[in-house]
């Protein structure tokens, strides 16, 4: 009768409807974990896009009243005659606030905001628009009036009436816009949750009907079959030990076939003596390296191997000495008679073992040629060591003049800002004429003035010192402090723009060189550059930290950078000793700059990272 091809045996088919039942179930849970991975990503996408949308929100209050404070000192500063540059810096402010005013209605590829289709935000917006439109038309009339030479105190005092009087509605109008975008965010994050809550129960149904109705039956399954393989255990070990014992005589042959395969392998070079040092016999070939006759054979063997007093004593040491059932190897130099050096590889293996007067089995391998290349390769080590200390020395003395250079750059501010406002101050101060009031109110406005600047410089002098920040969190912290108080210090727009969730150490020696390094970037775009804009960026992934410094300065030709410079006019050393700073680490430094349109500064550095979750 023949088999039923389609039948299976009950273990077979009991696997293959468990198999197919969990296969079922993971598909279930992987299908959860997909579903709740494309909604997360969706969310992080949108929340990514509506958290720029509520900063450049947030931005456009700042502008506002950026612009109100500029007209004001137009204003107070008409009289003198010197308000170019502050119109120059209203000319940007306005570009700036009307562009992100278009771009929040409308969207911005580059600025990464999404077209606005909220029929409420965009309602704000249209009560919003007559306010801003008046400010704006009032700035831009002042700005062409100004270049126009048409500007008078009326017509100034007018145009800043309008941009006061509609300032305080602007700023409440983009209050609720803010809070408008804060709460949209939010209503998604809720339907989100709400969406997880549903996949996290489903996920756990399924995990509760696998425990159920495949983990279950399968654990009575193994349980059953894991005594079986106890008892089997049991068996096997019994047999093992009948497998030991042929095991250990087989050992046993194995070690004499060894030694006699040592033997025959290395017998090119092999002579025998008995133990007081007589010889017994030695190849042909022996004979021929060591450039001797059967006629000499009746010395020694310790005698025929070398002529040197000290060598011919210790190889009778050697082939005295008791040494059952132990083969000893030593590395020994000869002298033949011909006065030739050789260096050979010797093993003694003792025979006869159950006599006390045992003789000697000698096996040589020539190995002159392996020492004198064991002599080079040294000779070689000590000569990369001697360069790589040498490459040492150089950095180092790099380091210090980096260290030399950075001490005259704090004297040099120190000297040139702190010390010239000093004396500036001493001599306002002895001039000051009691007597004439109208001229002592005048110095002693003067005066506050300078003392300002002065705290302001010493500050920036200390600020550039090490901050607490950098030792006790890292380099995200400390870089964030480092703009936020360069900013206040400078009067300048220094951001930073953290593109990593995650807290990450370094390197303390990396993180102190990578904040230089940024320090002195930012440092240059403000002095040399003389920059209004500046973006710090930092981001850490595929084990790469990248930190990006954008300036919109005045920018400086390039080639330049491959030429050693010999003063820090335009921030020449300084650029040189950052480049000298990211190859102390093995990072990457990337200098792009054009002239009048501004610098780049990209920092590479790979590392393995040291995770801090949830420190501060």
């Amino acid at each position: 009768m023949q088999k039923d091809k389609t039948q299976l045996p009950l273990d077979s088919e009991t696997f293959l409807s468990i198999r197919k039942w969990y296969l079922w179930a993971l598909a279930g849970i992987a299908v959860t974990i997909i579903v709740s991975q494309i909604l997360i990503q969706l969310h992080l996408s949108s929340q990514l896009s509506d958290s720029r949308v509520i900063n450049v929100a947030g931005f456009q209050r700042a502008y506002s009243q950026k612009l109100t404070k500029e007209l004001l000192l137009i204003k107070s500063d008409f009289s003198k005659g010197e308000i170019d540059p502050k119109i120059k810096e209203l000319s940007k402010t306005i570009a700036i606030w009307k562009h992100s005013h278009i771009a929040l209605q409308n969207g911005d590829i580059d600025k990464g905001l999404p077209n606005e289709d909220d029929t409420e935000i965009l309602g704000l917006f249209n009560k919003l628009e007559p306010h801003h439109s008046a400010m704006v038309q009032a700035a831009e009339t002042i700005i062409t009036s100004y270049h126009n030479n048409s500007l008078s105190e009326a017509s100034l005092e007018q145009n800043v009436t309008i941009v006061l009087q509609n300032e305080d509605r602007f700023l409440q109008l983009m209050d609720d816009i803010v809070n408008q975008y804060d709460e949209r965010s939010k209503a998604k994050l809720k339907n989100l949750k709400q969406k997880e809550y549903l996949l996290l129960c489903i996920s756990l149904l399924i995990l509760i009907l696998e425990i159920v109705f495949i983990f279950k039956p399968l654990s009575l399954q193994i349980r059953k079959t894991i005594g079986d393989l106890m008892q089997n255990q049991v068996n096997s070990d019994a047999r093992a030990k009948e497998v030991q014992q042929l095991y250990s005589e087989k050992e046993k042959s194995l070690q004499e076939l060894q030694e006699l395969n040592f033997v025959i392998d290395n017998a090119s070079l092999f002579a025998s003596a008995r133990k007081d040092g007589s010889i017994v016999f030695i190849s042909k070939k022996f004979q021929g390296l060591l450039g001797i006759t059967e006629n000499q054979l009746n010395k020694p063997l310790a005698e025929i191997l070398t002529t040197d007093s000290g060598q011919q004593e210790y190889l009778r040491e050697v082939l005295k000495s008791n040494r059952k059932n132990v083969i000893r190897t030593e590395e020994i130099k000869i002298t033949t008679l011909e006065g030739k050096d050789f260096w050979l590889d010797m093993s003694i293996v003792p025979m006869h073992q159950s006599s006390r007067q045992q003789s000697i089995l000698i096996l040589c391998s020539d190995i002159t040629e392996r020492k004198e290349n064991s002599i080079k390769v040294e000779q070689l080590t000590k000569q990369n060591f001697e360069e790589r200390m040498l490459q040492k020395k150089v950095q180092a003395s790099q380091i210090v003049e980096g260290q030399e250079e950075e001490r005259k750059r704090i004297a040099k501010d120190i000297h040139d800002g702190i010390g010239q406002m000093l004396t500036a101050l001493k001599f306002n101060i002895e001039s000051i004429d009691p007597e004439n009031k109208d001229k002592t109110i005048e110095k002693i406005a003067y005066l506050k003035t300078l003392a300002s600047d002065l705290i302001k410089g010493v500050r920036t002098a200390t600020f550039n010192l090490t901050p607490p920040e950098l030792s006790d969190h890292g380099i995200f912290p400390a870089l964030q402090k480092m703009t936020v108080e360069l900013s206040k210090l400078t009067g300048k727009t220094i951001l930073f723009d953290n593109k990593t969730d995650e807290h990450i150490r370094f390197d303390s020696l990396a993180e102190t060189n990578v904040y230089r390094v940024v320090q002195e970037a930012v440092n240059n775009a403000i002095k040399y550059a003389e920059a209004s804009y500046i973006l710090v960026t930092i981001n850490f992934k595929d084990d790469i930290l990248s930190v990006v410094i954008d300036d919109d300065g005045k920018g400086f030709d390039d080639s330049i950078l491959g030429q050693v410079p010999k003063n820090n006019s335009e921030g020449g050393m300084g650029l040189f000793f950052m480049k000298e700073r990211i190859d102390y680490i093995n990072g990457r430094l990337f200098i792009n700059s054009i002239p009048g349109e501004g610098t780049r500064i990209t920092i590479n550095y790979k590392t393995e990272k040291e995770e801090e979750h949830g420190a501060e």
